[in-house]
C-alpha cells in the first residue's frame, strides 16, 4: 500500500506500487496500485468492458459528478454529519476532479454499464475517497478514515446523484452548443446581406417555381437554425429541477430534513447553473421524460440540418453538369481516380452527423420506456447518446461553419442564366392574363425551347411596358 503524498497523486516511477486488495461482499479483490479506484470500480470495469468508451472519456460528466460530491459534503457538514475536516478534504478532493486532475487513469468504468449508473457513482466516490485520505496524511484504501459510501456518498443514493448530474452535465454542455449554433446562423446571416439581390430559380418538388433571390434562401437557413436555438432553450429548463436529496427511491431515507434544499443551493453556486429541488422526488427518480424532450431537440437540430446540408449539396452539383449556383469552399481533393474532381465533403459529413444524433434519439427513446417501476436502469446509455449527440452537434457545426458556410460563393451568373431559362415567371404572368392563358403559353415555350418573353411578345397578349415590368423587374416577384 502507498504512503500519502503531501499533493495531488502525481506521476513518475514512484506511482509503480505493488497491487493492493479490497473487498466487498463479493469477495477480495487485487487492485493496481497505481490508480486512486477502489474494488467496485474494479469489478465495474472487469464486468462492462463493451463499449470502449469509458467515463474517463467524457470529463464533463466526471466534472458534474464531482459537483455534486462537494455539494452534498458542504451541507452534510452544515448538518453536523461530517466532521469539518473531513468535510473539507472531501471537497478538496472534488475540486481535484473539477480540474481535471487525475482523470485519465482514474475513471475505467464503461459508459455502458448495468446498475442504473451505481458503478459510475461508485468510481467517483472511491477517487475522491483516496484523494481525500492522500490529503488528511492517510494511505489509500484506508478507508476507516474517509469512506466511500459511509462519508462521500453520505445522504446520498445513485438514485438521485447519478439523474442530478446528468442533468448537470447537459446543461453545462448547453452552452458550447448554443455558441456553435448562434455561430452558424449569424454565418448564414451574412450570407443573406452579401447575396440580398441575386436574383434565382425558386424551386418546389425539384421543379421551377417562382423566382426568389439566394438572399431569401440563405435568411431562410438562419431561421430553421434560430427556431431550434429557441427549442434548445425551452428543453434545457426541463432539466433543472432535480431530485438531489431524494435518496433511493425518492424516499430521501437517511437524509436530513432540509438537505435537499441545501444541498441544491451549493450545487447551484458550485457549477453556476440553476438548479432547484423536484416537488416530488419519487416521480422524479423514476422519470426520464426531461432527457426525452431534451433529446427530441437535437433530432429536431439535425434532421434542419441535413436539410440544409442537402440544399446546399444540390445548389452546388455540377459544377457544369449540375444546379451550380454556388460554389463551396474546396477543402480537399474528391477522388482517387478522377482529377479534378472536388466535392461537398463538410456537408456530407454533416449529413451523417445528422443521421447518427437521429439514431441517438431512437436509443434514448427506447430506453426511456424500458424504465420499471421506482427506476429506470437505463439512464447510462441515454447519457451516453445524448452526451454524443451533443458532442457531435457542436462539433460539426463548428466546422461546417468555419470550413463551409463561410466560404460559400454565389454565382450570380449562372442563377441569372438558369433564371432567364426558366418559366417561373408564369407565376406572375398569370397575375396579368389568367392562369390558363399563362399555362398554355409556359407549355408553348416548353415545347418549342424557347423562352417565355419571347412567347409572350409574339402572342401580343402583354403591353411593351408590362413586358419590360414582367421580366427585368422579377426582384419584385420575389418579394424582396
Amino acid at each position: 500500500m502507498r504512503c500519502a503524498t503531501p499533493e495531488f497523486w502525481t506521476g513518475g516511477a514512484e506511482r509503480m506500487a505493488i497491487e493492493r486488495v479490497e473487498s466487498d461482499l463479493i469477495g477480495a479483490l487485487p487492485i493496481p496500485g497505481d490508480v486512486l479506484y477502489g474494488v467496485h470500480t474494479r469489478r465495474a470495469e472487469l464486468n462492462f468492458n463493451v463499449s470502449g468508451l469509458r467515463l474517463k472519456d467524457f470529463p464533463e460528466l466526471i466534472q458534474s459528478m464531482a459537483m455534486v460530491k462537494k455539494a452534498a459534503a458542504c451541507a452534510n457538514a452544515d448538518f453536523g454529519l461530517l466532521p469539518a475536516e473531513k468535510a473539507s478534504a472531501i471537497s478538496e478532493a472534488c475540486d481535484n476532479l473539477i480540474e481535471l486532475k487525475g482523470v485519465d487513469e482514474n475513471f475505467p468504468v464503461d459508459m455502458m454499464q448495468g446498475g442504473a449508473g451505481t458503478s459510475t457513482n461508485m468510481n467517483v466516490n472511491e477517487v475522491v475517497a483516496n484523494l481525500a485520505l492522500l490529503k488528511l496524511g492517510a494511505n489509500v484504501g484506508d478507508y476507516d478514515k474517509v469512506h466511500p459510501n459511509d462519508d462521500v456518498n453520505l445522504s446520498q443514493s445513485t438514485n438521485d446523484v447519478y439523474p442530478t448530474a446528468l442533468r448537470l452535465t447537459i446543461l453545462r454542455s448547453c452552452e458550447g452548443l448554443l455558441a456553435s449554433q448562434v455561430g452558424l446562423r449569424d454565418a448564414f446571416r451574412a450570407k443573406a446581406r452579401e447575396y440580398a439581390t441575386a436574383l434565382k430559380v425558386g424551386r418546389t418538388q425539384l421543379q421551377d417555381a417562382v423566382p426568389m433571390t439566394a438572399g431569401q434562401e440563405f435568411d431562410a437557413f438562419a431561421e430553421l437554425i434560430d427556431e431550434d436555438i429557441n427549442q434548445l432553450q425551452s428543453a434545457s429548463r426541463l432539466l433543472q429541477e432535480v431530485n438531489l436529496g431524494g435518496s433511493a427511491i425518492g424516499t430521501s431515507i437517511n437524509v436530513p430534513r432540509g438537505f435537499p434544499s441545501a444541498a441544491c443551493g451549493y450545487l447551484t453556486r458550485i457549477s453556476g447553473i440553476q438548479l432547484i429541488p423536484a416537488r416530488n422526488f419519487i416521480e422524479a427518480t423514476s422519470d426520464t421524460g426531461g432527457f426525452v424532450s431534451f433529446s427530441s431537440v437535437l433530432k429536431r437540430i439535425a434532421v434542419k440540418l441535413t436539410k440544409i446540408c442537402n440544399d446546399l449539396r444540390l445548389l452546388s452539383s455540377g459544377p457544369r453538369g449540375g444546379l451550380g449556383e454556388i460554389r463551396l469552399p474546396p477543402v480537399q481533393a474528391g477522388s482517387s481516380i478522377m482529377p479534378g474532381k472536388v466535392n461537398a465533403v463538410i456537408p456530407e459529413m454533416m449529413n451523417q452527423v445528422g443521421f447518427q444524433v437521429v439514431g441517438n434519439d431512437l436509443t434514448v427513446t427506447l430506453a426511456a420506456s424500458a424504465g420499471q417501476l421506482q427506476l429506470n436502469a437505463m439512464e447510462p446509455v441515454i447519457i451516453l447518446n445524448i452526451l454524443q449527440s451533443m458532442r457531435m452537434l457542436t462539433r460539426g457545426m463548428e466546422i461546417f461553419k468555419q470550413r463551409c458556410v463561410d466560404g460559400i460563393e454565389v454565382d450570380v451568373d449562372r442563377c441569372k442564366e438558369l433564371l432567364d431559362q426558366s418559366l417561373v415567371l408564369a407565376t406572375p404572368l398569370a397575375m396579368l392574363i389568367g392562369y390558363s392563358k399563362a399555362a398554355h403559353l409556359s407549355k408553348k415555350a416548353l415545347a418549342e425551347k424557347r423562352g417565355l418573353r419571347q412567347v409572350v411578345e409574339e402572342e401580343g397578349v402583354l403591353a411593351p411596358c408590362q413586358i419590360e415590368q414582367l421580366f427585368e423587374g422579377s426582384a419584385e416577384f420575389a418579394n424582396f
